[in-house]
């Protein structure tokens, strides 16, 4: 009976957030495709959420099967005349068509109405992230910490900069500080970058000169390098205040909150790619699912909150530039409007295996670090 209780306490408090999370997130990607493909004429085959084994399905009146599969890790749209869900031709099929049926494929489309089908995917995650901010911020306000120095850290870098307990910082770069969190936004993702604060001191002020040490730490969702300056706050209950939005004021915070989840998975990304980022940051769906119970503990907007990152980071990640992505489908596109004509069926089947190769490399990798991450853990508690 234990072990009934401890597994179903695991699926209650890890495995369902992490599916309503990513199930969430995938619908509304997959939705884009599917909704603007129909938009441009184009017949839908399947709309699966998950993949693997058939658990349900329904078929539409214009011929889509909706499908729910086993495996909750991901899902697909197959348009007519492709061969997977990956959108990838089956050139053989579509010359077998008759000409009315191979107009509603995707291959049949120009290339204007193939780009806009794949990129309202991401575009779509954006908007599903933009969506829960706005609903977060208008329902809940936020909370705002006053961005006053409480305590220093010896031999930081803050102390070697002049900071003084009781400063509070007023500007960074020019840039209004309303916030210790939007001061702390700012200076982490600032490592080894020289900043001008604009302080106030003693109602005095003041500008200092400090550059951000940049370090790994850890973080909800692994190992992180960012900028470290060497300040903290106490929290005081008297530093603390409620900021409230009008429905449109929620929705340019929202813009904002958005935009700076962009920036911070674009920079990490292209981190990666010149080398000054650890892939060891990378994360599986194994540390999702342990993020999303954690998270979930503390309420149902937290819980959204993950969400609307999760869905902003598998957007810009799927604009990768890489074959099997629908950032490698749109480079594709690039490419066939500047030759008029379609890349041959083997560069495009040689560009799909990159991108099964990548994604798969990416996949393991991440898995790799959510194992060994885990074992560490086990292995400290024993």
């Amino acid at each position: 009976m234990p072990l009934l209780d401890s597994i179903w306490m695991l699926i209650v408090t890890y495995l369902a957030p992490f599916i309503f999370v990513l199930s969430l997130v995938v619908f509304f990607h997959e939705l884009g495709h599917f909704l603007v493909g129909r938009a441009c004429g184009i017949k839908v085959d399947a709309f699966s959420l998950g993949f693997g084994p058939e658990l349900a399905h329904y078929t539409d009146r214009r011929g889509t099967r909706w499908r729910l599969a086993l495996l909750p890790l991901g899902g697909y749209v197959k348009f007519h005349g492709d061969a997977n869900g990956a959108s990838a031709a089956d050139f053989s099929a579509v010359e077998a068509m008759s000409a009315e049926e191979r107009a509603v494929t995707f291959a049949a489309q120009s290339v204007g109405k193939r780009a806009a089908t794949v990129a309202a995917g991401p575009i779509a995650n954006f908007i599903l992230a933009l969506a829960i901010f706005t609903a977060m911020f208008y329902v809940q306000g936020r909370d705002v910490l006053l961005p006053r120095v409480d305590n220093l850290i010896d031999g930081g870098r803050a102390v070697a900069a002049g900071f003084q307990k009781g400063d509070v910082v007023t500007a960074i770069d020019g840039r209004k500080i309303e916030s210790f969190g939007e001061m702390q936004r700012i200076v982490t993702a600032g490592g080894d970058v020289t900043m001008k604060f604009a302080i106030l001191r003693d109602g005095r002020p003041i500008e200092l000169t400090a550059t951000p040490e940049r370090r790994e730490i850890k973080t909800a969702f692994g190992p992180e390098r960012i900028g470290v300056l060497g300040i903290s706050s106490s929290g005081a209950p008297e530093n603390w205040s409620k900021k409230h939005f009008s429905l449109p004021g929620a929705a340019v915070e929202a813009g904002r909150e958005s935009w700076y989840v962009v920036s911070r998975t674009g920079s990490y990304l292209g981190g990666l790619v010149v080398g000054r980022e650890s892939p060891q940051q990378l994360s599986g769906p194994i540390r999702i699912a342990e993020v999303s119970g954690e998270v979930a503990k503390s309420g149902f907007w937290p819980l959204m909150n993950l969400a609307a990152m999760l869905s902003i980071s598998i957007g810009l990640l799927n604009l990768l530039p890489v074959p099997l992505l629908d950032g490698g489908h749109l480079l594709y596109y690039v490419a066939e409007g500047l030759r008029g004509r379609a890349l041959t069926e083997r560069v495009q089947e040689l560009g799909f295996r990159f991108g099964m190769a990548f994604v798969a490399g990416l996949m393991i990798i991440a898995t790799y670090n959510d194992v060994a991450r885990l074992t560490m853990q086990w292995l400290n508690l024993g």
